[in-house]
């Protein structure tokens, strides 16, 4: 029978984060599996505990959004090791890609029966991240505006924070000139934001790369134009769905490595978790992390 090792970041959304894991701790047990929880008291924290758990030989399940999603299953990129998710977080963006339930007896019977199958992580280089790996996607520009200020809300939850934190952020937002390299082929580009994603979703279920595969080893390369401000708050609920792909304003291409410039210092957010500025490097590793999905 599997043996897991949970672990939680008790700072983060822990009453969801709680529920969500007593939910599944329960038929766990019941059916022989072994499960061990582990607190974190930061980030680089989770990523020490899954790592060790990982080379005990034991699934680690990453227990909440997206930001502890992506540092723990890139921490266990490249060695071999199996990550299982928890959604019980703000966005659950990967989780969604993967199409995970949030059902706690549906999930129960995947992390207990499904087979590991490989998906891409991306490797994330720039002055403040000398080295690091996510799982979902990096973004520059007004969205990581949004991230930042959706994390920092203490009154609202889920997409209505996006939502809120959007509004926010484009109704200060002035166009930046950035310079797009995907591959050695530079792309100038001026307007809201570029995403080099992994999986299609983010921003609590927006759809930014509907095409965006997670086994297929490329990142698809997301960049929005300048447009009237009425345009972009249309264009941001055509997000939903995917739709905003057939706007003239939206250009996508696909590559194995992108570097991410820009005129000023833009922020740019990485699963969900929004500290650094450009200049960003990213590089997707085809086939690095083993998920239970």
């Amino acid at each position: 029978m599997r043996q897991f090792t949970a672990v939680v970041n008790p700072t983060a959304g822990a009453a969801t984060a709680a529920a969500a894991l007593l939910a599944l701790a329960r038929r766990l047990r019941e059916e022989g599996a072994d499960l061990r929880t582990e607190y974190s008291r930061s980030l680089a924290h989770a990523r020490e505990l899954a790592r060790e758990a990982g080379r005990r030989g034991r699934i680690v399940l990453a227990v909440g959004g997206d930001g502890i999603a992506g540092g723990v299953g890139g921490a266990l990129s490249g060695t071999g090791a199996t990550l299982g998710l928890v959604p019980a977080g703000r966005g659950n963006d990967f989780a969604r890609a993967l199409g995970l339930p949030r059902d706690p007896a549906a999930l129960v019977r995947i992390l207990l029966h499904a087979e590991p199958r490989r998906v891409d992580t991306i490797e994330v280089t720039s002055a403040v991240h000398d080295r690091t790996v996510v799982l979902g996607s990096v973004y520059a520009g007004v969205d990581a505006l949004a991230n930042r200020h959706a994390n920092r809300s203490r009154l609202l939850r889920g997409s209505a924070s996006y939502y809120a934190g959007g509004l926010r952020a484009v109704t200060a937002w002035r166009p930046a000139r950035y310079r797009v390299t995907v591959d050695g082929e530079e792309h100038p580009h001026t307007g809201y934001t570029v995403v080099a994603a992994n999986s299609g979703h983010y921003g609590s279920g927006r759809v930014i790369a509907p095409d965006a595969r997670v086994d297929d080893g490329l990142l698809d390369v997301v960049m929005i134009r300048h447009a009237p401000r009425r345009l972009f708050f249309a264009l941001m609920n055509e997000l939903r769905a995917g739709t905003h792909v057939r706007r003239p304003q939206v250009r996508i291409l696909r590559g194995g490595e992108i570097r991410i410039e820009a005129d000023r210092d833009l922020p740019y957010g990485a699963d969900g978790e929004v500290d650094a500025v450009l200049p960003v490097t990213v590089r997707v590793l085809p086939g690095a992390l083993c998920v239970l999905y």
